[in-house]
């Protein structure tokens, strides 16, 4: 009787270790999908890939435009800021090309170097778009990068996913999936090893 329950004790044990895995492998999987269908596609279609260095030209503070957060956004979605204009000498070619923040900043707002997030205070707004315009003033040289295809002749300071964010981004599922194969594999190894003993 004693050994019956160890033995039935010890197949609930390997189902549950069996369904830990498969779930770890299963929730791997949709992360991987996941990172394809968002991460991926914006670092493949970036194409300021090569890092060089950006002196700054000029910074000047514009009217103020309109920001709209999305296409087809509603009216409360649009505000009103100060547009900063960076234009910067491109080591790499000695070209005088404008300056965005990351790729974003370009599809949002082509006029303006940095695109704030909204923010209900406008003189918030004002006051750290001025602070980020003494800044490039005061420090005149820092890395950039630019498109070594020359399909846009501008730069951006950073990239929004870099190939370390994007393995980084891979590198939990793939703990999660390299986890559930091994409790996989033993389980079925435990599997054996039992039938083995008791055909023995």
């Amino acid at each position: 009787m004693l050994a019956k329950k160890l033995v039935t004790a010890q197949k609930r044990g390997e189902t549950r270790a069996l369904c830990l895995g498969l779930g770890m492998v299963a929730c791997s999987m949709m992360i991987y999908f996941f990172i394809g269908i968002t991460i991926v596609p914006f670092h493949t279609k970036s194409v300021w890939t090569t890092e060089t260095v950006c002196k700054v030209l000029k910074a000047n503070i514009k009217d103020q435009v309109l920001c709209p957060n999305s296409e087809g956004s509603e009216d409360q979605d649009v505000f009103p800021y100060p547009c900063l204009q960076v234009w910067v000498n491109l080591t790499a070619s000695g070209q005088e090309v404008m300056l965005y923040q990351t790729e974003d900043t370009l599809e949002r707002n082509p006029k303006c170097s940095y695109v704030p997030g909204k923010l209900e205070n406008s003189k918030e707004v004002k006051a750290l778009i001025e602070t980020i315009a003494s800044n490039f003033k005061r420090y005149q040289t820092f890395p950039c990068y630019y498109d070594p295809g020359g399909t846009q002749t501008n730069v951006i300071l950073s990239r929004l996913y870099t190939p370390k964010s994007l393995l980084f981004a891979f590198l939990w599922p793939t703990l999660m999936f390299i986890g559930g194969c091994l409790i996989i594999v033993l389980v079925k190894i435990s599997q054996y090893v039992s039938v083995l003993s008791a055909w023995q």
